[in-house]
């Protein structure tokens, strides 16, 4: 049992604090109906419309958004879930992001993080650690392998978009209907170099550190848009290298789900204080 959390609490680091579902629906809201073909065409060329899908979030404003990352290592599976808000325009961002439960069964009581996201800057408040509860964590995301695909246990929504401008090939899967809502469903696989050369000065960098960082720049994804161009639902499937996980070089799969909702909805996001950022030594977990 022992050795059991241990190896729990190393991946959840990897997850939360180092930089780390197939088809993982983020409760009933986030089930697609089914993925055949339902009727209705194409709104044009996939690589061409996926493309555009980040900007159509930036046009439409704000949305509320619900994200899962999901992995296996080490015989262990850990899912960790969030919900919130963001500002495509602003490219802020807030999110409650649930910790899975550690395995020592329903007593122990699962913790949650108050995430902000911002343009450089991933904002944690409860990280734990020694850090006091009324203060909060900044992480450079400019410093991060993962360019903050997966290191606060969830995908900023706006960079999940932007992975999408490096779409290299997609096809049209059919109509289908994600949340009530009538979608197009494309799947392809976008370069995350090619994604930090179009993306937002926001994200060129933390999506070149990605391509770099990941065990390969190749991304299958699945992307659910309406007839309006934005994105209602994306599912990406990265790969990296844990050392720490026990199978040495070998490449570990997540899978992020970001589901995106009530387009317009108020985001007022606002950024710590310089005295309300925990400038001490973070104790490993």
């Amino acid at each position: 049992m022992a050795r059991r959390q241990q190896r729990y609490r190393r991946t959840v680091g990897v997850v939360v604090a180092a930089g780390v579902v197939g088809c993982f629906c983020l409760g009933s809201a986030g089930c697609t109906r089914s993925d055949a073909v339902a009727g209705g065409a194409p709104a044009g060329d996939p690589v061409r419309v996926l493309h555009g899908a980040a900007d159509a979030l930036v046009a439409a404003g704000s949305s509320k958004a619900r994200t899962s990352l999901e992995m296996v290592t080490g015989g262990t599976r850990v899912t960790i879930r969030g919900e919130g808000v963001y500002d495509y325009r602003k490219r802020l961002g807030r999110l409650r992001v649930l910790l899975p439960q550690e395995p020592a069964g329903e007593s122990v009581r699962r913790r949650t993080l108050v995430e902000l996201l911002a343009p450089g800057a991933l904002f944690m408040k409860n990280r734990g650690a020694g850090v006091p509860a009324d203060k909060w964590v900044r992480v450079d995301t400019g410093t991060l392998s993962d360019g903050n695909l997966v290191t606060g246990g969830a995908t900023d929504p706006f960079a999940a978009a932007e992975v999408l401008r490096g779409t290299r090939e997609a096809t049209f899967v059919g109509r289908t209907e994600v949340a009530g809502t009538r979608v197009r469903h494309y799947r392809g696989t976008a370069d995350l170099a090619a994604a930090a050369q179009d993306a937002s000065d926001a994200n060129r960098g933390p999506l070149a550190a990605a391509a770099e960082g990941f065990a390969t720049a190749e991304v299958p994804f699945d992307a659910y848009l309406d007839d309006q161009g934005r994105i209602r639902k994306v599912r990406h499937r990265f790969s990296f290298v844990n050392g720490e996980n026990g199978g040495g070089d070998k490449p570990v799969a997540v899978a992020s789900t970001t589901l995106l909702y009530d387009f317009g909805a108020p985001a007022d996001v606002r950024l710590p204080e310089g005295e309300d950022i925990y400038a001490g030594r973070i104790a490993e977990e």
